[in-house]
């Protein structure tokens, strides 16, 4: 009965913030390490189900850069970046089109339908709904997009019609060239445009650390202008600089809240959203 009773505890702390969200999207980037395992595939995969469920509009934007690399590596061909961006060549670009599309996006959606969902998966290409520039840099990156417009109107349609989208970080340019594009930046620039209630990263890290020491307790809730002073001081550096700057981003263009958690944790969306305590950091303007 004590377990019963522990059930509805669990419900009741759930019950505000469903009605809190109910109606609204939740942007998630999905990527890192709960990619890779199973068990953790499963449950982020159960937790979009009960969004989607509980009336939300969740929405997933997924990376793959660690298996891109695996391949071309199985077909001898050496991953170059530049300040964090994938040097993408024409041969390069349909290698990340290949796995991005045609393998890890796919699954997702497989697992989600497996799992009583119902997913569509499409990629920037389709509808034309992510327009890029070629992205401007001191050393030529190749295909790699920087994100100008995005068209709504296919996202709209699925969620219309009760399905989950999963999208792939595709884009084209005016001459329907495809280009590779951040994931992060990706998330963040569908955020804007969809008017989004949050945006959630899922990462490999236990959240925004205070200090360099990688034992410090997270921070819980960290301002704009705290995050700003962080990245100064090389507290906030590395894979984790993108996510932040796509926060900054989505806060500064109307998202209410934004959100890094650790991908690793059995459930983190649910605890995240769905609880009073929640885990990792929110960043808020």
């Amino acid at each position: 009965m004590e377990k019963l009773i522990e059930k509805a505890k669990v419900l009741i702390e759930a019950l505000p913030y469903i009605k809190k969200f109910y109606g609204k999207t939740v942007v998630v980037k999905y990527g890192g390490k709960a990619m890779e395992s199973s068990a953790l595939k499963e449950s982020i995969v159960i937790d979009i189900i009960f969004m989607k469920y509980v009336g939300m509009n969740p929405i997933i934007v997924h990376g793959g850069g660690p298996e891109i690399s695996s391949f071309m590596e199985k077909l001898g061909n050496k991953p170059k970046f530049v300040n964090g961006f994938r040097v993408t060549d024409k041969n390069t670009m349909n290698i990340v089109e290949m796995v991005l599309v045609g393998k890890i996006n796919k699954e997702i959606v497989n697992l989600i339908n497996k799992n009583g969902g119902k997913a569509v998966g499409i990629s920037g290409k389709d509808g034309n709904l992510i327009f890029v520039e070629k992205k401007k840099s001191k050393i030529d990156l190749g295909f790699v997009g920087e994100v100008k417009k995005i068209n709504t109107e296919i996202l709209n349609t699925l969620d219309g019609k009760g399905f989950i989208p999963v999208i792939a970080p595709l884009g084209t340019d005016k001459n329907n060239d495809t280009y590779n594009i951040n994931a992060d930046s990706a998330a963040s620039e569908i955020a804007i445009a969809l008017k989004a209630e949050k945006l959630v990263f899922l990462t490999d890290v236990r959240g925004i650390l205070p200090s360099k020491n990688k034992f410090a307790i997270p921070i819980s809730t960290l301002t704009v202008k705290d995050a700003v002073k962080l990245k100064k001081k090389n507290i906030i550096d590395g894979g984790m600089l993108p996510k932040v700057d796509a926060c900054i981003k989505a806060l500064q263009y109307g998202i209410k809240k934004t959100h890094i958690i650790d991908g690793r944790i059995m459930h983190a969306l649910l605890l995240e959203i769905f609880t009073d305590k929640g885990i990792g950091t929110e960043i808020v303007k």
